[in-house]
């Protein structure tokens, strides 16, 4: 496997790393909504890679180089030997019909010597969690799922998912990874802190939350967040998500971010399921244990794929806005931590999204998470 960076901040010029390609089988591709929106991103990768599949979101801030920025679109070129790709686009129609629209993906791309799928999903209309449980329903859960849902930064407008074409709204497009050369590591970490009493979901509908222990689930973020930053809503919010559990099995608690408020319902929509009866505790962010958890997914990544002694490879970042939003002019320290756990060979990308996808550590299931850094590193076993 051979691959390359490129960035720029005018579509009409690249600029690409040492290695450059002179071809490539697959880009991605990630910048803000107002860069992507008009199409001159992907064009212009059409027009540097006109055989490869190109795939790519919007985001809440990309990876350059170690830098995150707003005003550099990032790219990463891969180059393949052995293995065979597959890509698949979709529509989404309201987050009910998450799990049928995962069932159809998981479908499309099971078959002989599948080795991995990687998903970019539209973040405000997708029940996440559901979109990747109709994955596994139909490729297994020894296949690992990863990716990320698209994002828009703190804004919560309109996210952009683009699979061979122009990106749009409503949108899923999905890689499938074949053969048996392509190595695929996967890692995520949080670092957030559980505070105040442990509550009850006590009514819920998939991903929207109405109450908890029996009073509206809005009036409980007001609580903490105060008059002025519930003005804010639902960017404040990203700073104090929950971590949910089924009481039953307490040690397979996910986290769960915000993607919309309805003040007249006082309801809640989350990135993922809110299933009722189960329990729910705040978090808040600890910057070192944050950066702790951004090198510790790297590291479980990178010995995944098991790259071998000077094989190139690449690095797929997806952190969640929620952890930018809180880190402000900190966030570096946490893609530095993160970056040096890789070797010089490794080419590192990313974005910040609404949601993350990735197999969880202790269980080993495919799953989404919120307010987790993840790692994808790919690579090929030489031949």
């Amino acid at each position: 496997m051979r691959a390359s960076q490129l960035f720029c901040n005018d579509a009409s010029h690249w600029s690409e790393s040492a290695d450059r390609l002179e071809r490539a089988g697959l880009v991605f591709y990630f910048g803000t909504r107002q860069m992507l929106a008009d199409g001159a991103i992907y064009d212009s990768l059409r027009r540097r890679f006109p055989e490869a599949h190109v795939v790519g979101c919007s985001t809440g801030g990309q990876l350059a180089g170690t830098d995150v920025s707003d005003d550099m679109a990032c790219a990463l070129a891969l180059d393949f030997d052995a293995t065979t790709l597959r890509v698949i686009s979709v529509d989404i129609v309201g987050a009910g019909n998450s799990r049928a629209i995962g069932r159809a993906i998981g479908a499309g791309l099971k078959g002989a010597g599948l080795a991995g799928v990687f998903i970019l999903s539209d973040g405000l209309h997708v029940n996440g969690s559901a979109l990747v449980e109709g994955i596994v329903d139909e490729v297994g859960r020894g296949v690992p799922v990863s990716g990320g849902l698209a994002g828009d930064g703190a804004d919560f407008v309109e996210t952009l998912v683009g699979c061979d074409g122009p990106p749009v709204s409503n949108a899923i497009a999905a890689v499938g990874f074949y053969g048996d050369a392509i190595r695929i590591g996967h890692g995520s970490a949080g670092g957030w802190d559980v505070f105040g009493p442990m509550r009850r979901i006590t009514r819920a509908d998939g991903n929207v939350l109405y109450e908890v222990d029996g009073k509206p689930a809005l009036d409980l973020y007001k609580l903490y967040l105060g008059p002025e930053e519930s003005r804010n809503l639902p960017g404040s919010a990203l700073l104090f998500p929950l971590r949910i559990f089924d009481p039953r099995h307490p040690e397979r608690s996910v986290v769960r971010t915000i993607l919309s408020v309805d003040h007249d319902t006082g309801s809640m929509t989350f990135a993922g399921d809110m299933p009722a009866g189960w329990s729910a505790q705040l978090m808040r962010g600890n910057f070192h244990r944050l950066c702790a958890g951004a090198a510790e997914a790297t590291q479980r990544a990178v010995r995944g794929a098991e790259p071998g002694p000077g094989a190139q490879s690449a690095a797929i970042f997806v952190s969640c806005i929620g952890r930018r939003l809180l880190m402000g002019q900190r966030i570096e320290e946490e893609i530095e931590a993160a970056t040096a756990e890789l070797s010089e060979r490794c080419l590192p990308v990313g974005f910040y999204s609404y949601g993350e996808i990735s197999p969880d550590e202790e269980s080993g299931f495919c799953q989404l998470h919120n307010q987790t850094m993840t790692v994808t590193v790919l690579t090929e076993e030489a031949a």
